[in-house]
């Protein structure tokens, strides 16, 4: 029970529904016990005394049980739902502003569909136990106990016999449960990891159809279908196994009961009324053990997806604000790196080594280099998405741990090299970092970005409807309105991470001269490979395995004759290649 403990939180403080829910199953367990009390009244006070004219009194008894069980069921299975429909949505709450929270170094590992399985089936799985399982498992211990007690006030001798198997059920019913759970926390990864695959196929089939590996992906899908189907028909296996053992137990029990029961009746020792309530009362007890099986199928399924969703609550997150952080004011957005190294986590080798240099506030900065060379490490330091290993950053001479994340973030315009869209208006997109800017202020930023001309091509312009991840634009386009969502926010130090890699060069030249206004007073980091996205830049970073072998600006970093050189001499002979081919045509 100690993954329902850790969870407590989301159900607990919603007690009163699982209360009133107890109350009236008490209701309705109690009227279903009187079932065989009044079938053996029946038999032998009324059929076999002959006193027939108690039999509209019997039947007007059994309506009224009937429709106070009815309206009492009705109570208990609402309130019990809601116990578990509340909890599910703040489980479900929690969740979400988990992964809102979590680090950029959970994102590293994880997989997009196996979260969604999480946030889906584990919390309706665990969910369901709520709403059913704790329910059913005091209906188990009100019908074994009162069954139990009735039956010993009519035998005790036939109640002992009729007992005599429980035992080796119950032993059955605990191996059973030693086998399942393991094998549902299989299904369950088995079933993310599914999910997980669908996801990937879905986002990238143009990548997949590109390079006609439909065939492959059906197979790789077929691999994981195959390993969830083949840990299903494990699981069934357990069921199919102990569930006709545990029938083939209760019915021995049975047989032992009318056996020995009969003969009780013979001999007179017995009523056979006596005898008939007594084989309801037993069905009330071996049905409860035999239907424990499902009980503890569901709570196995509840406990495997409680498990998976305390990894995600319960998941470390390194990078937290300090108690009274600095708030609410503006920067100016001079950056300082001061021996600065970092390490992602599980990698041997350092990302940053010892990195130091010093940016004015309203600067642009150029960081070129091989891939992996630690440019984005470097800017996505700034921000806090990762925090260093050793040294400190600084804005404005303040550690930038020192500052609280809105604070600190909504002052830095984010530009990825792989541009992410919402499934939202354009309008929409380019005021996601400020939802209360005006028309005008998204209409500018556009122009900036040089994106104005093509949203006002499309059909209803800015309040065109993007799909998914901004399906129906082409990559330049998707990036020129990530360009102008940055813009919008007028932030006071903009990082473009390779942000015109995805427009041709004509393009790029547009976005260059239109963002120069953009850039006058505001610290600006240009990660790039093209030098001609860099050249103009106040200084240059060049990167080689996590350090900085070269700074300066563009004509002197031209005559070292360093690696920026050789970047910029191959760079300018493709050009020149290009443009002899087009002569030549």
């Amino acid at each position: 029970m100690n993954t329902f403990k850790k969870l407590k939180q989301f159900y607990w403080s919603h007690k009163r529904y699982f209360f009133i829910s107890i109350i009236f199953l008490i209701v309705t367990t109690a009227i279903t016990l009187v079932y065989p009390i009044v079938l053996q009244k029946t038999i032998d006070d009324v059929i076999i005394a002959g006193k027939y004219d108690f039999i509209p009194f019997l039947i007007l008894a059994y309506l009224t049980l009937m429709v106070i069980k009815g309206v009492a069921t009705y109570i208990q299975q609402y309130t019990g739902d809601m116990f578990g429909i509340i909890a599910m949505y703040k489980l479900r709450k929690r969740l979400y502003e988990k992964l809102q929270f979590l680090p950029f170094r959970f994102y590293d590992n994880a997989k997009t569909g196996d979260i969604m399985s999480r946030l889906t089936a584990d919390v309706q799985g665990f969910r369901h136990f709520l709403s059913y399982g704790f329910t059913e498992v005091i209906r188990f211990i009100l019908f074994v106990g009162i069954s139990m007690i009735v039956m010993f006030t009519y035998s005790i001798r036939l109640t002992i016999v009729t007992l005599f198997a429980l035992p080796f059920l119950m032993v059955v019913v605990h191996k059973f449960d030693k086998k399942v759970h393991p094998a549902f926390r299989k299904v369950r990864q088995s079933f993310g990891q599914l999910n997980t695959k669908v996801q990937e196929n879905v986002s990238g089939i143009k990548t997949v159809k590109s390079l006609s590996k439909e065939d492959f992906e059906i197979e790789r899908f077929h691999d994981f279908n195959l390993d969830f189907r083949d840990r299903n028909i494990f699981n069934s296996n357990i069921w199919a196994k102990y569930f006709p053992l545990m029938e083939f137990i209760g019915n021995i029990c049975i047989i032992v009961l009318l056996s020995y029961g009969g003969l009780l009746v013979i001999n007179n020792e017995l009523n056979p009324g006596e005898l008939v309530a007594f084989y309801s009362l037993t069905g009330y007890i071996i049905m409860p053990i035999m239907n424990l099986g499902f009980i503890i199928n569901m709570f196995s399924q509840a406990k495997a997806s409680g498990e998976r969703l305390l990894e995600i609550l319960e998941e470390p997150n390194e990078i937290k604000e300090k108690e009274n952080p600095i708030k609410h004011i503006e920067i100016k957005g001079e950056v300082t790196f001061n021996n600065v190294s970092l390490k992602y986590a599980g990698d041997e080798k350092a990302a940053l080594n010892n990195i130091t240099f010093s940016i004015p506030s309203g600067s642009v900065v150029g960081l070129i280099g091989a891939t992996g060379s630690g440019k984005t490490s470097v800017t996505q330091l700034i921000p806090r998405f990762y925090d260093v290993t050793e040294g400190e950053v600084l804005i404005d001479g303040i550690n930038v741990k020192d500052f609280d994340f809105y604070t600190l973030r909504s002052q830095i315009g984010f530009v990825l090299q792989e541009p992410f869209l919402f499934s939202s208006t354009i309008k929409a997109n380019i005021a996601y970092g400020k939802p209360d800017a005006t028309m005008e202020e998204i209409m500018d930023a556009a122009k900036r970005a040089d994106a104005h001309n093509f949203i006002m091509e499309l059909p209803e312009g800015y309040d065109t409807l993007l799909g998914e991840r901004g399906m129906g634009l082409s990559g330049g386009q998707r990036q020129r309105i990530s360009i102008a969502r940055a813009i919008c926010m007028n932030p006071k130090i903009l990082i473009l991470d390779d942000a015109t890699s995805a427009v041709d060069m004509e393009t790029e030249f547009a976005i260059q001269q239109a963002m120069q206004a953009v850039m006058k007073d505001r610290t600006t980091f240009i990660i790039a490979h093209r030098i001609s996205s860099i050249k103009h830049a106040d200084q240059i970073l060049v990167f080689e395995e996590g350090k900085i072998v070269e700074r300066g600006v563009h004509d002197e970093l031209i005559k070292n004759g360093g690696p920026y050189e050789r970047i910029y001499n191959i760079q300018y002979q493709d050009q020149v290649k290009i443009l002899q081919q087009a002569v030549n045509k």
